[in-house]
């Protein structure tokens, strides 16, 4: 069973950038999809941008590119999410999750992480 664990996240200033990270154990990361999503309080969550198996491919939603962009490293089975001019409309907890192949949906991701909140300050 994949566990997945992130971090990265903290609090700051509207035009700053994070890099959030989410490490797997437990199971064969290199043959998963990957995906982030967020939630922000009172919000449904939201899909962010995900990533095949052997990270040739991604997926974005079209509100986010540009300014995310979404990385692994299969020998430290680990996801990146690049986070750059962040705005205040982006303070959320940040989840990663595990697909079959590369997913843009909610129902195509399974074995979530516990998140890790973002706040950004105006």
């Amino acid at each position: 069973q994949v566990q997945l664990v992130e971090s990265g996240g903290g609090l700051v200033q509207a035009g700053g950038s994070l890099r959030l990270s989410c490490t797997a154990s437990g199971g064969t990361f290199s043959s998963v999809g990957m995906g982030w999503f967020r939630q922000a309080p009172g919000k449904e969550r939201e899909f962010v941008a995900s990533i095949s198996e052997d990270g040739v491919a991604e997926g974005y939603v079209q509100s986010f590119q540009g300014r995310f962009t979404i990385s692994r490293d299969n020998a430290g089975n680990t996801v990146y999410l690049q986070m750059n001019n962040l705005n205040p409309e982006d303070t959320a907890v940040y989840h990663c999750a595990v697909s079959q192949g590369l997913a843009t949906t909610l129902e195509h991701f399974h074995t979530w992480g516990q998140g890790t909140q973002v706040t950004v300050s105006s």
